[in-house]
């Protein structure tokens, strides 16, 4: 059987799916199956034993139509012979190739009315499934068929960390916390860069590593919090590629993040971390391992999911100390 996944594009979210994958791979163990991702996620991809085939280059960008390059990447895919495709975002254009590659089952949610598109049609009961990791999960089951528990937590298989070490001059004794202070989503994510840095000096001064890991995005945030803790910190945001952070992070003591991409990565990995969350609900996309500690003070007006704080506080964040995210270091 040969099975083609339409990936999400973002970091958390592939990682999510890969219980989709475990599943998937119980019910078809001989599968060739083959992921067509954005480039940015193909990392956490290649740490994913389940899949076994080719990690296929989506060039779409979000928002993108380009109904032409579409049908023509859809032509060059049915070679393949594919006997079922997984759709997991919800948009009406992700649902496009499978349908002009002629794949004879197309799995996933009916989203943005895609009847037609999508030929195995799931409905969303957010009541039964309210985490993502499940709401992908539940595609390997035929629909209307409730999700067998307990399900598989995404694990990520790291590479060898030694090259990596080397080319960045870094030594895993001692065992470094990590720090992920970037947040794609917005700044309504991110934890205060003063915070960061207060906890930085204190970990410094214990005579503990702290790494900075991130995107380029993250770089100005990573030497904000290089200045402010005036120097007790590596800043690698932007300098490492994500398959290198994935190695990193999985030699960690303990990762200190915001909900983010290396929030979830840090969990399949196994990596003891220390989640915090403002804006957005632990309740939908919380860190999916036994050794991860969530600080959420559940304010009345959190969680907004707003990208910038709509009160200009954003006391949901201001308000979680150093102190009390240091009491959570193992």
């Amino acid at each position: 059987m040969r099975i083609l996944i339409i990936a999400p594009s973002w970091i958390g979210d592939t990682v999510a799916a890969q219980t989709l994958f475990m599943r998937l791979r119980e019910h078809h163990q001989y599968a060739v199956i083959d992921v067509l991702a954005p480039p940015w996620v193909a990392a956490v991809l290649r740490a994913m034993p389940e899949i076994n085939g080719a990690i296929i280059d989506n060039p779409f960008a979000h928002g993108q139509l380009r109904l032409k390059e579409r049908w023509r990447l859809a032509r060059e895919l049915k070679q393949r012979a594919y006997d079922a495709a997984y759709v997991l975002p919800n948009s009406l254009k992700s649902a496009l190739i499978p349908f002009f590659a002629g794949i004879p089952q197309r799995v996933g949610f009916t989203g943005e009315s895609r009847y037609g598109l999508i030929n195995v049609r799931h409905t969303l009961d957010s009541i039964a499934t309210p985490l993502q990791v499940e709401r992908y999960a539940i595609l390997a089951e035929p629909p209307g068929k409730p999700l067998p528990r307990p399900y598989p937590l995404p694990r990520l298989r790291a590479g060898s960390v030694a090259a990596t070490l080397q080319r960045l001059d870094l030594s895993a004794v001692p065992a470094p916390v990590v720090f992920c202070p970037g947040a794609e989503f917005g700044p309504a994510k991110r934890w205060p860069e003063k915070h960061f840095a207060a906890l930085a000096r204190s970990l410094f001064e214990q005579g503990i590593p702290v790494w900075l890991l991130g995107s380029k995005k993250d770089a100005a945030v990573g030497e904000e919090i290089l200045r402010l803790s005036a120097g007790a910190a590596r800043n690698l945001c932007g300098v490492t590629n994500l398959a290198e952070a994935v190695e990193l992070i999985s030699i960690a003591r303990h990762v200190v993040t915001n909900d983010s991409g290396l929030m979830h990565v840090a969990a399949a990995l196994g990596t003891p971390l220390t989640a915090l969350f403002g804006s957005s609900s632990p309740g939908y996309t919380p860190p999916l391992s036994e050794k991860a500690q969530v600080i959420s003070l559940g304010l009345e007006c959190s969680p907004c999911f707003q990208r910038e704080c709509p009160l200009g506080h954003l006391d949901c964040l201001n308000k979680i100390t150093p102190e009390r995210v240091a009491s959570t270091l193992r």
